[in-house]
């Protein structure tokens, strides 16, 4: 039967309203302050990024002689952290949470800064240990990216200190704070520029020594036979993914979410970042206003990570701290029973949170999405060999594939590629989205042409493929229930290889109806699917499945 989707996940229920609520969480860096504001769905559970900022401070400026956090970088600040008041106020945030890391917790004055906000905005903001950051970090990442019950190593560097954390989707293995930051090493270890060959050398090795503890943490943690991915987040992960993509692709993905890029490309970028001045390294595309200064310190600490955890590449996770305080108050406030069960769907909850948001006929796409995956596993290894991977792919597409109606009738086919495409799907890569957006683009109306830019985006040729084919079994799944009113209760396939013949046989959900609008629409849309399989498909009407109750 196929009135729920079978997705390894477990049965998928309808979304259902409930309050939803506004939150802002901020995070007081050594380099610069940053504020997401969500909107909270508690019964998905899940939350949407409504609005960011961010702001260039430098609390790790700090007085060389006392330690102390400057007056006038203070003033900054709280002209800051007011602006971010006043924005989320706009956005109706209904608490703001706000957590401070290594440059405040160090300086001797930090604790009297702190009440400083409370006296002056009314702002209460929370000292958070090296290990504390660590386990928020864990989870932001946690609500952003697919484990799969596999070991991951996190790195965070910050402007102040580096977190390492082994994780594998069940519980934090290790959580490890280190006190060397971008901000931190080049204001107490870079006086030259472009640096020197002696200060460089210093550099990597005082990195490598301090990392080395935590290193051997991680490891210590690690299973025999396992052998972890490596998933970076940040200003200087984030940044160093940016102009790798700008110079590899010619372009910045959309998302940095799953981007990846080698120690092997990363070597070769300390290496040209250590030959510039300052003024060189603001000019490269990509860098952000003020990054240039610290970008250098940043990427040694990681390449020097890399190097001592003895890994080739990193996958970008664009979630961190922030966003890890907002999951860690949706835990304290008990909108989330179980952080692991809410970590193992993500993939499926944002895809949920999506059809809610664009007033997807939720019944119909379940039933669209079971046809689609009964094709999918009756003809696997016969007519295909993609895996669970690739089917997860065409589940997400066809829940999605009439969400363009939102935008307009006419040609929703398209519309659904463009929201698909550019909309917050969590847990999948920028590929994985540009399918996504693909299958459900081509449910309906002409099949993928090579003339079609969006088409042209997968620039992989089995990526192409994969779109091809697993749309033509999402147009006959679309076909299969043309009426929206679950006529038809389960399918049948069998292929005779002599024939090339596939036979589906259908069964309706009441003895008195003939389907004929199924299978009518199924007659219609198979012309795609036989070119693509290079099949003869023969669909017949059977007696109701005995004891099926609609």
């Amino acid at each position: 039967m196929v009135n729920v989707v079978s997705t390894n996940w477990g049965s998928v229920s309808a979304p259902t309203e409930k309050q939803q609520r506004i939150i802002a969480a901020i995070d007081l860096g050594t380099n610069s302050l940053h504020m997401v504001i969500v909107r909270i769905e508690p019964m998905l559970p899940a939350f949407t990024i409504i609005g960011r900022e961010k702001e260039t401070v430098r609390l790790g400026d700090r007085d060389l002689v006392t330690g102390c956090l400057k007056p006038e970088v203070m003033e900054k600040a709280i002209a800051t952290l007011r602006r971010f008041q006043e924005i989320a106020k706009t956005l109706n945030a209904e608490t703001i949470i706000a957590v401070a890391t290594s440059a405040v917790r160090e300086a001797p004055n930090g604790k009297d800064f702190l009440q400083k906000l409370e006296v002056e905005l009314g702002l209460n903001v929370d000292l958070i240990s090296g290990q504390e950051e660590a386990r928020r970090i864990y989870l932001g990442v946690l609500s952003g990216m697919e484990f799969n019950n596999q070991p991951h190593v996190i790195i965070d560097i910050g402007g102040g200190s580096t977190e390492l954390i082994l994780g594998d989707s069940y519980q934090e293995r290790a959580l490890t704070s280190t006190k060397i930051g971008a901000v931190r090493l080049t204001n107490e270890l870079i006086t030259t520029d472009p640096i020197s060959n002696a200060e460089f050398q210093y550099l990597q090795a005082y990195a490598r020594g301090i990392l080395e503890r935590s290193v051997e943490e991680i490891l210590a943690n690690l299973r025999f036979g396992e052998h972890p991915r490596l998933v970076g987040t940040s200003g200087t992960i984030e940044t160093m993914a940016t102009i790798h993509a700008r110079e590899k692709l010619g372009f910045v993905p959309n998302t940095l979410n799953g981007y990846q890029f080698s120690l092997k490309d990363l070597r070769e970028w300390v290496n040209r970042l250590r030959k510039m001045t300052n003024s060189e390294r603001a000019a490269i595309p990509g860098m952000p206003e003020k990054r240039s200064e610290v970008i250098l310190a940043g990427a040694v600490i990681l390449q020097e990570a890399m190097t001592l955890l003895g890994v080739e590449s990193l996958v970008v996770c664009e979630r961190s701290l922030r966003e890890g305080v907002i999951v860690d108050w949706m835990l304290t406030h008990g909108l989330i029973e179980d952080r692991w069960r809410y970590q193992s769907s993500v993939r499926q909850r944002s895809v949920i949170k999506s059809a809610k948001k664009y007033h997807v006929n939720w019944e119909h796409s379940d039933r669209v999405a079971g046809f689609a995956l009964s094709i999918f596993d009756q003809t696997q290894g016969i007519l295909h060999n993609w895996k669970a991977e690739e089917r997860q792919l065409l589940w997400a597409a066809a829940i999605l594939h009439n969400c363009g109606h939102y935008v307009s009738h006419d040609s929703h086919h398209k519309h659904s590629y463009y929201l698909i495409r550019n909309g917050e799907l969590l847990g999948y890569t920028e590929t994985e989205i540009e399918i996504i957006a693909n299958i459900a683009r081509y449910h309906r109306k002409s099949p993928p042409k090579k003339k079609h830019e969006n088409f042209r985006n997968l620039v992989h040729k089995e990526h192409r493929q994969i779109v091809s084919q697993l749309s033509a079994i999402l147009r006959l799944a679309v076909a299969l229930d043309r009426r929206q009113i679950g006529a038809i209760t389960e399918l049948q396939c069998e292929f005779d290889p002599l024939s090339r013949q596939l036979k589906m046989r259908i069964y309706p959900s009441r003895p008195d109806d003939d389907c004929s609008l199924e299978l009518w629409s199924l007659d219609y849309k198979k012309a795609v699917f036989e070119a693509e399989f290079n099949v003869k498909l023969i669909a017949t009407l059977e007696s109701p499945v005995v004891g099926y109750r609609n």
